[in-house]
């Protein structure tokens, strides 16, 4: 059994991701009901240290003609009965999408109130679309959606996405359209609430809109598009696990909920791909990329299942606490501590 934290704030935000996670899992089985199988997505719970600091339930795709990779994740972790921990709770929605039609771009939402028992709490908001291949049109859309949503903070949320999903050896960013809001708060907790609940909703409902319009539209691909967004899956997962400071943050704190982290990561790579970028990369992260290669299966393409999800953990875990100094070389901005199913 999961225990929940007793701090008001704490209570209030995981209404909140929980809420967004019951409208776009809801919106996301209409997908399947409309275009694929008919399967709606599967509930998976996790216990930090069995319930006693709390956990989470992430909902996983089971309809493989729609979706690549998708899990829609919340959590809770909380310390109300550790003094000797600073952070009071952390409640977070983290969800990633990978459709399985090139066309359709993959999208990373994370929406999270942290709260410290000194009595300070602040949002983390982040959202970002990621194509296989490139459409204007759906980045305008987007683009629009988070502007609209964001108002004033937009400029803000947009340098410092842009920032973090650089990905300087490949002098490219991550996706094409990016927001990040980092220790958010104006001090009023209901304000800030109402304004994390927009955005998420925002992104959800402009996001179900392009994946509807794509299905619609491109009702087929080629294999050479296919084999385009094979390689772009490659890039995703480098970036998680060479730059994402979330991701690497969850994975070293604990190992109770790998596969949730490893969420983001698509079910199949390139790994001939990956291993060309492993002599781009300055030491200590190029030995990062080599365990990571030592991880995944020898085909391509290459599978990434349950177990690889596992092996890829470990080999990241394992690196920074043998390399901790490499922990600077990760994407700029600041880290939620014990932040919970982050993934990326």
């Amino acid at each position: 059994m999961r225990i929940f934290s007793r701090s008001s704030h704490a209570k209030s935000a995981y209404q909140l991701v929980e809420e967004l996670q019951a409208y776009f899992v809801s919106k996301l089985n209409d997908v399947s009901y409309t275009f694929g199988e008919a399967v709606d997505f599967e509930a998976v719970e996790w216990f930090r240290d069995e319930g006693l600091h709390g956990g989470g339930v992430r909902y996983e795709a089971r309809d493989n003609t729609i979706f690549n990779r998708a899990s829609v994740n919340i959590s809770q972790v909380h310390y109300d009965d550790d003094r000797s921990r600073k952070l009071g709770s952390a409640s977070a929605i983290s969800t990633i999408i990978h459709p399985q039609n090139p066309h359709v771009p993959s999208m990373h939402m994370h929406i999270s109130w942290t709260e410290m028992k000194e009595g300070k709490g602040y949002w983390r908001i982040m959202a970002d679309l990621n194509p296989s291949l490139k459409n204007d049109v759906f980045q305008r859309d987007f683009e629009i959606a988070l502007d609209r949503a964001a108002g004033e903070y937009y400029e803000e949320g947009k340098e410092q996405g842009d920032r973090y999903f650089y990905i300087p050896v490949l002098e490219r960013t991550r996706g094409v359209s990016h927001f990040y809001l980092e220790n958010f708060t104006t001090n009023d907790f209901g304000v800030d609430s109402v304004f994390a609940k927009k955005m998420g909703e925002s992104v959800i409902d402009v996001y179900i809109g392009i994946v509807v319009q794509a299905l619609q539209h491109y009702i087929s691909y080629t294999a050479q598009e296919k084999s385009t967004q094979l390689d772009y899956h490659t890039l995703y997962l480098f970036q998680v696990l060479t730059l994402d400071r979330g991701t690497t943050s969850g994975l070293l704190i604990h190992d109770q909920n790998d596969v949730g982290i490893m969420g983001s990561i698509p079910s199949h790579v390139n790994r001939t791909l990956l291993e060309s970028w492993k002599g781009l990369m300055t030491t200590p992260q190029d030995a990062l990329v080599q365990v990571l290669l030592d991880a995944l299966p020898s085909e391509v393409p290459t599978p990434v299942e349950v177990d690889t999800k596992k092996s890829l953990a470990k080999a990241v875990r394992t690196h920074y606490k043998k390399y901790p100094e490499a922990l600077t070389l990760q994407a700029s901005g600041a880290v939620i501590p014990d932040t919970v199913n982050n993934h990326s």
